[in-house]
């Protein structure tokens, strides 16, 4: 049993880190105010080919694995950049894995390239206001009209549509009350972000203001059949697919962002004198710190676990769950410990942790909650009743 990261590993590690340090805590923090998508980040790492980390080689991609992906997102919320640097390009790396399952070769020679080299950016359209993780109640509606469909409805919680060029859309093509099984009848497109159609709101929010979220507006969008991935009626089975992938990866960004927030904290004890001794000389801030970093170990070791056992074609529903279940609090717990170890410095933004207390709360959140993760595993893996 190895769990040292191979040579191509490590490499990817110390390229990614390289691009990250061109943009230091001074870029995100001017962005956390500011807002505005951070391009010059997002296209530093299209030119260097890692938006297409887990892509198809010969549509441009570099053919690697959710490990890799993983260690590569660590890397970049690890950097300082956080969630804000992660979310940038996290739909790049997975949100197209529908395309690479279930698209045919023409959408992939159509779609990829482009998404690979950033000259398109993408949205994931699912989740909507009333129905929220019960994604089988979906109600935008998308009715077959010769070779177009028509799609009318609203979604939530849509980020980067204020630049995206494209939407992974999921909506309804038969009506809920006329499909035997409630995971029917809805189908996924990809399709062009029409603006005169789609009216995009962005959502005030916490943290992570640099990438935007949105509720969508959609009224008489117009979407050709030949952007529709797969057959129709079967978008929810294509979405499933990516579902894991996707825990994995934000649990590598949760993990990224408490070791930064845990080093900037070690750091701040190493400097600060209270009481004429550094404070870190105090067992009431080490304990916390050395905890913290004993859980974020745990954490690395369960997302990249998750991350092997799907690359190896394995099951590993529990395994991308549990990691993002528990990285996601092992990442929030370092950033209030680091705020807390700063003690009233930590609440200024100039010493950056109360940006990443802000943004370790979304991992939390998204994409579903600890509770339904909770009851996943309680069904799942222990054998005990659905209570839901």
């Amino acid at each position: 049993m190895d769990f040292s990261l191979n040579d191509d590993q490590l490499a990817i590690r110390t390229a990614v880190e390289d691009i990250c340090s061109q943009f230091g805590d001074e870029y995100w923090l001017k962005h956390d105010r500011e807002g505005g998508f951070p391009e010059e980040f997002y296209r530093a790492m299209a030119d260097a080919g890692w938006l297409g980390m887990a892509m198809p080689e010969e549509h441009g991609g570099a053919g690697l694995g959710i490990l890799e992906a993983a260690i590569m997102m660590e890397t970049v919320s690890g950097s300082g950049a956080g969630l804000s640097g992660a979310s940038a390009i996290h739909m790049n790396v997975f949100g197209l894995h529908p395309v690479v399952v279930y698209g045919s070769e023409e959408q992939k020679k159509r779609w990829l390239p482009d998404i690979i080299n950033g000259k398109n950016k993408a949205c994931f359209g699912v989740t909507e206001p009333n129905t929220g993780l019960n994604t089988l109640k979906l109600k935008t509606m998308a009715v077959r009209q010769g070779d177009k469909y028509i799609v009318n409805g609203q979604k939530v919680w849509i980020s980067t549509a204020q630049v995206a060029h494209k939407i992974m859309l999921l909506a309804r093509t038969t009506p809920v009350e006329e499909v035997k099984n409630p995971t029917h009848g809805l189908s996924l497109f990809y399709t062009n972000l029409d603006r005169s159609k789609i009216e995009v709101r962005e959502i005030e929010k916490l943290g992570r203001k640099a990438v935007d979220s949105n509720q969508l507006f959609i009224d008489g969008l117009e979407i050709p059949v030949e952007d529709r991935i797969g057959e129709e009626g079967e978008g929810f089975k294509y979405i499933l697919h990516g579902l894991n992938p996707e825990r994995v990866l934000l649990a590598s960004e949760a993990t990224g962002l408490g070791k930064i927030a845990l080093k900037k904290a070690a750091q701040y004890a190493n400097e600060r004198v209270v009481f004429d001794r550094l404070i870190g000389k105090n067992q009431g801030i080490q304990h916390p710190l050395a905890e913290r970093w004993v859980e974020l170990e745990a954490a690395t070791l369960l997302y990249q676990r998750a991350a092997w056992l799907y690359d190896q074609g394995k099951p590993c529903g529990a395994e991308a769950n549990a990691a993002k279940f528990f990285c996601a609090e092992a990442g929030f717990k370092a950033a209030e410990t680091a705020v807390l170890t700063h003690g009233g410095f930590g609440y200024a933004k100039e010493y950056h942790v109360e940006r990443y207390l802000r943004e370790a709360m979304l991992p939390r959140i998204a994409p579903i909650s600890p509770q339904l993760i909770l009851c996943f595993i309680a069904e799942k893996v222990l054998g005990l009743p659905k209570s839901y």
